[in-house]
């Protein structure tokens, strides 16, 4: 099955004021993160990537733009599923001001029963719904078209990604949380017909080893831990 290579967006503007941007229109990369993006597609350069897939929001899509310029064979393809989670009244507001609010301690301690309020809130249950789906339908598209072997690129939000590590773990929604991802790091999942594989969390170092290389047959975990084969 193809390596999907999970990007978080580099630094914004939200980020570096505190705020929860959610769909906030205007947010974009602050200079720390126009940076951050410069450095991933230099991270990325040696991998054979066959596909990009991004969050339509702004931020997405210019931590990318700079892999894209480098890699004029690649083409962008958006999906709404991977787009930031929609936190309905809370969006806009500064992250010191909403931890002081009684939903607070319940988004840090059961996610899963929190819907964030408004009009246009989402559930946090409904927000890994479709960003699991997403990136399941995707990467069975991605093998379709390119094979076993192929290496893919998702770029979207932490609350996203937290999300779909929760699912190839395993792991229930209340413990997303426990999950951390620095912006513009990668985060790598190889889905299997037996299990997802976590095969790198939240890094922000070199990447060289995901180049594809022979693996053994079959899709055992490996007893004693891997080989350094993947």
């Amino acid at each position: 099955m193809p390596t999907l290579l999970l990007v978080r967006h580099g630094r914004s503007t939200a980020n570096s004021s505190g705020v929860l941007a959610g769909w906030s229109p205007g947010v974009s990369l602050d200079e720390q993160g126009e940076q951050q993006a410069k450095g991933l597609a230099e991270r990325l350069s040696g991998l054979p990537l066959s596909a990009v897939v991004s969050s339509p929001l702004d931020r997405c899509r210019q931590t990318v733009a700079p892999l894209l310029a480098a890699r004029p064979e690649l083409s962008l393809r958006m999906d709404e599923r991977l787009g930031e989670c929609r936190y309905g009244d809370w969006t806009g507001r500064s992250l010191a001001e909403l931890s002081k609010e009684p939903l607070w301690s319940t988004v840090q301690a059961q996610p899963s029963a929190v819907t964030f309020p408004g009009p246009d809130g989402e559930s946090l249950r409904e927000m890994s719904r479709r960003a699991v789906e997403s990136v399941r339908e995707w990467d069975a598209e991605i093998e379709r078209e390119h094979g076993a072997e192929a290496l893919w690129l998702v770029c979207s939000h932490g609350d996203i990604i937290k999300a779909i590590v929760a699912d190839a773990l395993g792991l229930h929604l209340d413990l997303f949380q426990r999950i951390s991802v620095e912006p513009a790091s990668v985060t790598a999942i190889r889905y299997t017909p037996v299990r997802p594989y976590l095969l790198r969390l939240g890094d922000t170092g070199e990447l060289a080893g995901f180049a594809p290389r022979p693996r053994p047959e079959g899709d055992d975990a490996v007893v004693g831990g891997s080989t350094g084969t993947r």
